[in-house]
């Protein structure tokens, strides 16, 4: 198979379901644990977005000059408790009504230990899998992404709110109650909470009471020394795939991060 990368598609069964885009086709993964797979970077990066050749890749994908424009791109949605959207300055205002004013879930979840974070109510539970979470737990359901940023923000200062993915990728951690987690934090953020809904209604937060999601991940052999694997500084990467966690490919060889290198032109051989 030959063309440009895409984040792996994932489906939660009872154990992940993985499959590769390669330009249109879908190299399913899951069968080709325990043999030799091979990656080669023809050298080509083309933008996700307006599909121009480009020498580098700028968030995830894409040419300088889309970077720039797309409101996809914009730092907002790597803060979004910076949303700009109310001030008339949103790069692509249409994307934004369609993106960030639709509800969006806070969640705690297990990766390299017990982390908060956020994601789009169409997400679930494809952010969960992506991070590399082996346990996740819808706790709150709001309004709009600025909302999720800003309770996000405030359970923050009490748990990370990022994922050491050396840790995640090393193996899986040892369970935690996120019911037990979430009924100790949550009143620990009440009055900021309280603050968000008085600035943007009685409708901003909804609680949730869910029941916590386990995930499994088809993994042979974890490494017990991280190696990274880079297109930018070796056109090959190849060796015995060994399990798959998150959006890395777990090799004898080392890892590599395949949302990474989205758009990256490869020849794929398995």
């Amino acid at each position: 198979m030959q063309g440009t990368l895409s984040k792996m598609k994932s489906t939660l069964n009872d154990v992940v379901d993985y499959h590769l885009p390669i330009g249109d086709q879908r190299l399913h993964l899951n069968p080709l644990i325990g043999k030799h797979l091979k990656l080669t970077h023809t050298g080509n990066i083309f933008c996700q977005s307006c599909g121009k050749k480009t020498k580098k890749s700028y968030s995830q994908g894409h040419c300088f000059p889309c970077m720039k424009k797309l409101a996809s791109c914009d730092m907002c949605i790597m803060k979004p408790e910076t949303c700009h959207y109310a001030k008339g300055t949103c790069r692509e205002p249409q994307w934004g009504e369609e993106n960030c004013m639709v509800p969006h879930y806070v969640y705690l979840s297990n990766t390299s230990g017990l982390k908060v974070g956020i994601t789009r109510h169409t997400q679930l539970p494809t952010r969960w899998i992506d991070q590399g979470a082996t346990q996740a737990l819808a706790i709150l359901k709001v309004k709009t992404r600025q909302i999720s940023g800003l309770v996000e923000v405030a359970i923050a200062e009490l748990v990370a709110d990022k994922t050491n993915w050396r840790a995640m990728l090393k193996g899986d951690n040892v369970e935690i109650d996120l019911v037990d987690q979430a009924a100790a934090l949550l009143p620990e953020v009440k009055a900021k909470l309280a603050e968000i809904t008085a600035e943007y209604g009685d409708d901003a937060i909804e609680y949730l009471d869910n029941n916590i999601v386990d995930i499994h991940f088809p993994v042979d052999a974890f490494p017990t020394k991280i190696s990274s694997h880079n297109f930018d500084k070796e056109p090959v990467v190849e060796g015995i795939l060994q399990g798959i966690k998150g959006q890395y490919l777990i090799f004898d060889t080392g890892v590599i991060n395949i949302r990474k290198f989205t758009s990256y032109e490869v020849i794929a051989e398995a």
